[in-house]
């Protein structure tokens, strides 16, 4: 049977394995035990292994066939280091024969709005970015050096019921007016879950996929549709002036870039039906 392990088995590790099951038997790194039974209840087995100490992880040497790696860089930085500390892990004995890598949309930098297919070269523009365009540079020499078969999968913002902006939308925080707003792009837990699944099995080697739905909106009209989802007022619309003045420096980051991304490459290659093309259908809503 198949062997897979999840670096950075959190949500969509879990929706990955649940997907998987039958299919698989399937691996999950944990830094501490305490979400072990959680991992079991999804039908994955449990791997005590920490990305920051490269020394805890002698034991996924050969474990797998196919790693899915969904673990975050380290919060600062300019580097990922937790990357290296895994592929080094990964190449002390028998290689994995695939590596599929969730990387962010955001290592495209500001786009100003334009249509953004896989070819575009990645221009991040914050150290958020920078950390994730560095762990796919290390993947793909990696890759190259050792011949394993590197999917990367570019995700946008990833939400579910259980994870969107749900605070802000409560505290009324003012969105952008239409004619200053930005492009923003998304994908549903599950889809994403499934596109990883779906490049284990039709993923071309060393190959790039923009992993997003069909929504292509607006930020305010997501912040919309989250307020109708949750029955509360939609955010008032204000210039970009005020709403700057009135978010988080986070936030502030997210609305300095725009961009539109492509999805024909999961279509046509991944042959992958979204299950939720939209973030509207996504959330249930009903008009």
């Amino acid at each position: 049977m198949l062997r897979i392990l999840i670096a950075g088995c959190g949500d969509i590790g879990l929706r990955a394995a649940r997907q998987l099951r039958g299919k698989a038997r399937v691996y999950g790194l944990l830094r501490t035990p305490e979400r072990a039974a959680e991992l079991r209840a999804a039908g994955v087995i449990p791997v005590l292994g920490d990305l920051d100490d490269r020394r805890s992880l002698r034991r996924i040497a050969g474990l797998a066939d196919v790693v899915f790696h969904f673990a975050p860089p380290p919060p600062e930085g300019e580097r990922d280091p937790r990357t290296r500390h895994l592929v080094a892990a990964l190449s002390a004995t028998s290689l994995p024969r695939t590596l599929i890598y969730v990387s962010t949309s955001g290592v495209y930098g500001d786009c100003a709005g334009a249509v953004v297919p896989e070819t575009r070269p990645a221009r991040p523009v914050n150290a958020r970015a920078r950390r994730r365009q560095d762990a796919e540079r290390q993947l793909r020499r990696w890759a190259r050096c050792a011949g394993v078969g590197l999917v990367i999968l570019r995700a946008p913002g990833i939400y579910a019921n259980d994870r969107m902006p749900e605070e802000r939308v409560r505290k009324g925080l003012p969105a952008l007016r239409p004619e200053d707003d930005i492009y923003t792009n998304h994908i549903h837990a599950d889809d994403l879950a499934g596109l990883a699944v779906a490049a284990l099995f039709r993923g071309a080697r060393n190959r790039l996929y923009n992993a997003v739905d069909d929504s292509g909106l607006k930020m305010g009209d997501w912040f919309d549709v989250v307020a109708d989802t949750i029955g509360v007022a939609r955010p008032p619309r204000l210039a970009k002036e005020e709403v700057m003045a009135a978010v988080t420096p986070a936030m502030r980051s997210f609305l300095s870039e725009s961009r539109r991304l492509t999805n024909e490459r999961i279509k046509g290659e991944l042959r992958y039906r979204l299950r939720y093309p939209t973030v509207r259908q996504g959330l249930a809503i009903k008009h």
